[in-house]
């Protein structure tokens, strides 16, 4: 059999299972609760927002194991091919419970129990990946899943009770179970004239892509997940780029970063970090560990939204989008790329390529700031990307982007104009801010009124003149829940 049209493989529990005659766009949570009868994984929202369904996936990097916490109701079955599966049923031990169960037990983690199972994987990931207990980092982890009963106190102790990883002895013996069922050709499933495709390599994504223009291209698939289970439409053919290897590459190239659209925005975070504190605190705040672990940069770029998080700040930092069809490409500045709602500048059987972002000279002032109802896991009503040249006590130029605000991530030009070979005073700030109301007329929506945002918009103009003009950090009442700086 052609290694393309072999069945999807996976390991679960350790064991082969293989998957053939399979609706391209069902999900993990289906295929468990329905097909394979686990019905410890929950579904409670069905749209990656809760974390009920958490499951964890074991795959190869470098030869080596990474285990990551994902939904499952919005992860497809064929997205598992060369990977490890975990659910809650995984961790049995002889009857006896796992430690991170028992933790959960000693605790009193646990009410209802119907987040439990979302909780106990998280914390599973967590541990599996040897990382620190301390009470910030489990927050970080955890901010994924919810619960309406015990107030979040006990599950933090008892990941903090939890101890060391006990399966890490069998670690060694996954990765080359793991290797055993990886693939060398492109993943081809069908079923009742639906498509899934996977690529290996770019120039296989791209002729795949211009024989079929028509084509959903998938990424991580926390947006692409809901219009399945919340829209319910019907996807003919799907192009993933979860295994084009060179779309998960991250290049430096010396005075920018060079990121592939494929690239996670959780192996993102260091370097992104590196490049600027700013990036690395929004990415601490864009969605869930579940869906950073899933989600791309690239994808976030590609969808076009007017409330993602990346490109307000990704327009202010001066990134450089990259196109490709078949053999060509060509490059653009990001804020181009938006045209209008649901439009980009995008031909058919284009894609994205990769975002080429700049190193932040050091006499730059640069804030990114996201205003929501609450600090995580949650959509923008107004994200700013600031970044301000000053030589002198004056502006030398300035690059301001919002997202929220209008139909499109959009620079605010009449705003910069006003900055831009004016001294770097409150005066000229409060003017500035004032040039917004020329920039963008908002909408009322179900996040925030369109005077609220106006307001708000001008307010974090003037925030980032205060806290470049203070002594000391200033420490804004509210800030805390609201954004960040």
């Amino acid at each position: 059999m052609s290694d393309a049209r072999r069945p999807i493989r996976f390991l679960l529990d350790g064991e082969v299972r293989e998957l053939t005659d399979i609706d391209p766009t069902l999900t993990v949570l289906n295929l468990l609760r329905y097909d394979l009868r686990r019905t410890g994984t929950k579904e409670g929202c069905a749209e990656g927002d809760c974390g009920a369904c958490t499951v964890v996936l074991g795959e190869l990097r470098d030869g080596k194991v990474a285990f990551k916490a994902v939904n499952a109701c919005i992860l497809f079955a064929p997205m598992l091919d060369g990977r490890a599966l975990f659910t809650v049923e995984s961790l049995k031990r002889d009857g006896a419970l796992h430690p991170i169960q028992q933790a959960m037990v000693a605790n009193h983690g646990s009410q209802c129990g119907f987040c439990t199972p979302g909780f106990v994987m998280s914390l599973y990931a967590h541990q599996r990946s040897g990382a620190a207990t301390d009470t910030a980092t489990l927050k970080d982890a955890l901010a994924g899943n919810l619960c309406r009963c015990t107030g979040y106190g006990p599950i933090l102790a008892a990941g903090q009770a939890m101890g060391a990883d006990p399966d890490a002895r069998l670690t060694e013996a996954l990765a080359v179970a793991l290797k055993a069922i990886q693939r060398s050709e492109m993943l081809q499933v069908e079923h009742k004239g639906r498509r899934f495709l996977s690529p290996r390599t770019t120039a296989e994504f791209a002729t795949a892509l211009e024989a079929n223009p028509d084509a959903i291209v998938l990424a991580g698939g926390t947006d692409v997940g809901l219009w399945v289970t919340k829209q319910h439409r019907d996807l003919t053919v799907i192009i993933s780029i979860n295994e084009v290897t060179e779309l998960r590459d991250i290049e430096d190239l010396g005075d920018a970063v060079r990121i592939g659209a494929a690239v996670r925005y959780i192996d993102a975070e260091a370097i992104l970090g590196d490049l600027h504190a700013e990036f690395g605190e929004l990415l601490r705040r864009l969605g869930g560990l579940q869906v950073r672990n899933a989600g791309t940069i690239g994808g976030n770029i590609a969808n076009g939204s007017p409330i993602g998080d990346m490109p307000p700040a990704l327009i202010a930092a001066g990134a450089t989008l990259v196109l490709r069809k078949g053999e060509a490409t060509r490059s653009l500045p990001l804020e181009t790329y938006f045209r209008a709602y649901g439009e980009q500048d995008r031909r058919p059987g284009e894609f994205v390529e990769a975002v080429i972002i700049p190193k932040l000279s050091a006499n730059r002032l640069f804030r990114i700031y996201k205003l929501s109802k609450r600090f995580d896991q949650d959509i923008s009503a107004v994200c700013a990307g600031i970044s301000i040249g000053l030589e002198a006590g004056s502006v030398t130029d300035t690059r301001i982007a919002f997202g929220g605000m209008a139909a499109t991530p959009k620079r605010a030009t009449a705003c910069e104009a006003a900055l831009t070979g004016r001294p770097w005073t409150e005066a000229t700030v409060r003017a500035a801010a004032g040039a917004l109301a020329a920039d963008f007329q908002p909408i009322d929506d179900m996040r925030a009124s369109a005077a609220y945002r106006l307001k708000a918009a001008q307010n974090l103009l003037i925030r980032a003149f205060l806290e470049s003009s203070a002594p000391t950090p200033l420490r804004i009442l509210g800030a805390e829940a609201v954004s960040h700086g």
